[in-house]
């Protein structure tokens, strides 16, 4: 029993044990990187409190100045400032009196009529006007007559409010004046200085009587004002006559009155019952011919001249 030795001994799993172990020391050494340093157990207090500093920013950013406006976070920084370093509050005070708004970039830059071929040297205030400038109407204008024996008119291009309501072109283009009766177009010749260079173009208006003579006071304007189309009554009356002409024919009245005047009145009628004899004696249609009323006409004619007075 002795000679006979066990796989299971005591020495053999110490061996395998130590062989082990140096395998792992082995793996650790080829992993473990070169410039390593081993943490301590405790972080030092800079670190702790960079990530205090850390976690309370992003809790204000999402919680609290996410929430706020421009202005409300202004103001909570400029507190914060205070609180932390001193100082006063008059040293934050901002000089409003250079604050500009879009409207009076636009008042500064606005042109009357502007240059197209400039388009690409603007600043953006001057694109900022342009842009304004566009959505104007520009086919009519409203004027300012308050100053008018001066010779000083202010003539402006409208607005859609005023194109929707008829202002300048149904209504008088006076400011100060709501007459829509008796309107007359003018063409002025606008002049004016601008950017310190003296400009002249020519605009419409449209003015009643008495604001037309407040634009004429000094100079007498163009009269531009659309002429209705005459009526074809004339023309109507000279082809019936022509007509009854050809078909009456000339008598001697002074041989024989009383037969002239008989002929003259039963003539036409005769001749009339003729033509209708003879066109249905033909087998035509009685009702081919188109019947034109003169209602109708004139009443065409009307439509005509009230469409007229919107396009001038």
């Amino acid at each position: 029993i002795e000679n006979y030795g066990s796989e299971f001994s005591d020495s053999a799993s110490e061996a395998e044990i130590q062989r082990k172990n140096v395998e792992k020391q082995k793996k650790d050494e080829l992993y473990k990187k070169p410039n390593s340093k081993r943490r301590s157990a405790k972080p030092s207090k800079r670190t702790v409190s960079d990530l205090v500093d850390v976690e309370e920013g992003k809790r204000m950013r999402y919680h609290g100045i996410l929430a706020m406006d421009a202005y409300q976070r202004h103001k909570k920084f400029v507190n914060d400032y205070l609180l932390l370093y001193g100082g006063k509050r008059s040293d934050f005070v901002r000089d409003t009196s250079k604050d500009k708004t879009d409207s009076d970039i636009i008042k500064e830059n606005h042109r009357f009529l502007w240059d197209e071929e400039q388009d690409g040297r603007k600043s953006w205030e001057e694109k900022l006007a342009k842009k304004y400038w566009d959505k104007l109407y520009k086919e009519y204008t409203i004027c300012d007559l308050t100053r008018y024996k001066e010779n000083k008119i202010a003539l402006r291009w409208r607005i859609e409010k005023e194109v929707i309501s008829g202002k300048g072109q149904f209504i008088c283009a006076n400011k100060h004046c709501d007459e829509s009766e008796g309107l007359r177009s003018w063409e002025v010749n606008f002049k004016y200085v601008e950017s310190n260079e003296a400009k002249n173009t020519l605009v419409k208006s449209r003015l009643c009587p008495e604001c037309s003579y407040k634009l004429n006071y000094h100079h007498k304007k163009r009269d531009v004002t659309a002429k209705p189309k005459k009526h074809k009554k004339t023309k109507d009356k000279k082809k019936k006559k022509e007509k009854q002409e050809d078909t009456i024919e000339p008598t001697d009245s002074k041989t024989n009155p009383s037969t002239s005047t008989s002929e003259h009145i039963w003539k036409k009628p005769i001749v009339v019952e003729e033509t209708k004899s003879r066109s249905l004696d033909k087998g035509d249609n009685f009702w081919q011919g188109c019947y034109h009323s003169k209602s109708m006409i004139y009443r065409e004619e009307e439509f005509d001249e009230y469409f007229e007075g919107m396009f001038l």
